[in-house]
C-alpha cells in the first residue's frame, strides 16, 4: 500500500516532457539572457567602479534560478526540499548601488522565466529591458554630474564665487576653518568639457580643485 501511494505521488509530480534536451535548451536560454545582462552591465555600468565579481554573480544567479525552477516544476517532493534548503541561506553582503539591485532582479526574472520554459518571455523581456536601459544611459551620457571640491583661503572667496556664478552649481558642503575654506558643489559637465578647472587653478589663493564623478551617493 505504501509503495502504491508513493508511486502515485511520483507519477503525478513528474513532468513527462522534462528530458535532457529540454533541460539543456532551457539552460541555454538562461545562458543567453545572462550573457546579455553581463554585456549590458559591463559596457553601460554607471557606477564609479566596475565590479567584475558582481557581474559574474548576476550570471550565476540567472543560471541557478533557472535550474531551481526546473526542479520545482518537475517534482513536488524535491521542490519542498529545495524550499527548505533555501530558507536557511543568509545573504549578508550589502548592495550599495541601487542599480545593482535592479540588475540582480533582472537576472532572477530571466532565470525564473527561462526555468518555467517561457522561453520567448525570457528572451523578449531581457532584450526589451536591455534596449530600454541602454537608451536611458545614452541620453544621460552627454551631461554628467560631478562633485567640484575647492580648497582656498580668504582672499580667493570673491574670485571663486565669480568663476562659479555662470555655472549651474548646487552647494553640497562648505567647511570653514581659520586658515582655509573647503567648498563642495555639484556641477553639470556636458561632453566632458572640464576647461573651467584651469581658471580655478590659476586663481591666487586656491590651494586645490578636485573634480569627482557624482553618482548620487555622497557622504
Amino acid at each position: 500500500m505504501r509503495e502504491r501511494v508513493w508511486e502515485i505521488i511520483s507519477n503525478t509530480t513528474q513532468v513527462e516532457s522534462l528530458d535532457a534536451v529540454n533541460i539543456l535548451f532551457t539552460m541555454l536560454i538562461a545562458a543567453v539572457c545572462a550573457t546579455v545582462i553581463f554585456l549590458v552591465y559591463r559596457f553601460f555600468n554607471r557606477g564609479v567602479v566596475y565590479s567584475s565579481s558582481f557581474n559574474l554573480l548576476i550570471v550565476m544567479v540567472c543560471a541557478v534560478t533557472a535550474f531551481i525552477i526546473i526542479t520545482i516544476g518537475a517534482n513536488l517532493v524535491l521542490s519542498l526540499g529545495m524550499v527548505g534548503a533555501l530558507s536557511i541561506v543568509r545573504f549578508r553582503a550589502a548592495v550599495k548601488d541601487p542599480l545593482d539591485v535592479g540588475f540582480l532582479f533582472w537576472g532572477v526574472a530571466a532565470g525564473l522565466t527561462a526555468g518555467a520554459q517561457l522561453h520567448m518571455v525570457a528572451l523578449l523581456g531581457t532584450a526589451s529591458i536591455a534596449v530600454l536601459y541602454i537608451l536611458f544611459v545614452l541620453t544621460r551620457m552627454d551631461k554628467r554630474s560631478f562633485l567640484l571640491i575647492i580648497r582656498y583661503d580668504a582672499e580667493a572667496e570673491e574670485p571663486v564665487a565669480s568663476l562659479l556664478a555662470p555655472m549651474k552649481t548646487k552647494l553640497k558642503n562648505k567647511t570653514l576653518t581659520q586658515d582655509y575654506t573647503e567648498l563642495t558643489a555639484e556641477v553639470k559637465v556636458r561632453g566632458g568639457d572640464v576647461s573651467f578647472m584651469e581658471p580655478l587653478r590659476q586663481t591666487p589663493g586656491v590651494g586645490s580643485a578636485t573634480l569627482v564623478e557624482y553618482t548620487g551617493d555622497y557622504s
